[in-house]
């Protein structure tokens, strides 16, 4: 039977294993991408490969190695499953996973889609940024070139009501059975300052957007507490957008804050960025600066609230957005 409908769901990567090949060689794919480093090709691919690549593999192997799941990534653990219920709830579409970098790769998922007429990419990236959705539009673009393939796409979630919804029950969750924080910080993922003021990127008003409707939400529910925002994942020596997360939550306690939660809104599923960057290196520095208690709350994942969100998205009346080469 023919599918007319197919969905593309799309994450960053991960590697294949915990390994140092396996991260050698997805950290090479990612970081050759023009859309995450846009220096000049000569320049970056030396330091890469001779400083950058021998320095980060044997750092980060043992925090990979920690947060590993049945033989696999959190991020492809939870999207796997997430795909498999979208799936189910989901019968008459064809739903196929892919990331940009590493595997399920996006050209067997475009191949596993060929029978259908109409195909909607759903980039997993809350708050649209060049650094992640444009990078997963571009590269289906190249993929689909000759193909007769029309696919729509959703450009972001940012302040979709169900998305917003979603983060305001895990934050409801969390102070219920970890009793309500001083602080509560949503800490996204941070990008060059130069690709918002070069590309004109609207990554920052995106994450912005998200934490004005979160913050509304608990206010209109009877939470009031201080909300803050910053950004984390800094890397390399350039400026990137601040605040950044570390100085925040340092600064927290060494002011008087005691208890602090952090959730990552723009993280659909967990990683190395919120499990060890995040729960393991920021909570020492919260704690090591006078802190008393810190709580991450978890990502989305593969939750229903996830499911639902998603499936909401999908079935909304919108404008088709099309891909076009």
């Amino acid at each position: 039977m023919k599918n007319k409908q197919g969905v593309l769901i799309v994450n960053l990567g991960t590697p294949s294993a915990a390994t140092p090949e396996a991260i050698r060689s997805y950290l090479t794919e990612f970081l050759l991408d023009r859309h995450v480093v846009d220096l000049p090709a000569f320049i970056w691919y030396p330091i890469l490969k001779y400083l950058v690549l021998p320095k980060r593999v044997p750092y980060i192997i043992n925090h990979y190695q920690k947060i590993w799941i049945n033989e696999e990534s959190p991020l492809l653990h939870y999207s796997k499953r997430l795909m498999n219920q979208l799936q189910q709830a989901l019968p008459d579409i064809q739903c196929e996973l892919a990331m940009t970098y590493g595997e399920p790769g996006l050209q067997s998922a475009l191949n596993n889609l060929k029978s259908c007429e109409k195909i909607t990419l759903f980039p997993l990236f809350p708050q649209y940024s060049t650094t992640t959705t444009q990078a997963a539009l571009d590269k289906v673009k190249q993929l689909i070139r000759d193909c007769a393939f029309k696919i729509n796409y959703i450009r972001d979630y940012a302040d979709d009501e169900s998305y917003i919804d979603a983060l305001y029950s895990q934050v409801q969750q969390a102070f219920s059975t970890q009793g309500q924080p001083d602080v509560l910080l949503l800490s996204y993922h941070g990008i060059p300052q130069r690709y918002i003021d070069k590309r004109q990127d609207d990554y920052v008003q995106r994450c912005q957007l998200t934490t004005k409707l979160l913050i509304k939400k608990c206010q209109d529910n009877g939470i009031d507490l201080p909300i803050k925002m910053a950004y984390q994942s800094k890397f390399g020596k350039g400026k990137w957008v601040e605040p950044n997360t570390s100085d925040i939550l340092e600064n927290l306690a060494k002011t008087g804050t005691e208890h602090v939660h952090v959730i990552c809104p723009g993280f659909s599923a967990d990683c190395i960025e919120t499990l060890y960057e995040i729960d393991e290196q920021n909570r020492e520095i919260f704690l090591n600066a006078g802190g008393k208690q810190f709580y991450y709350i978890p990502a989305l994942n593969d939750t229903p609230l996830q499911m639902e969100l998603i499936k909401n998205i999908l079935q909304k009346p919108r404008s088709s957005t099309f891909l076009t080469n």
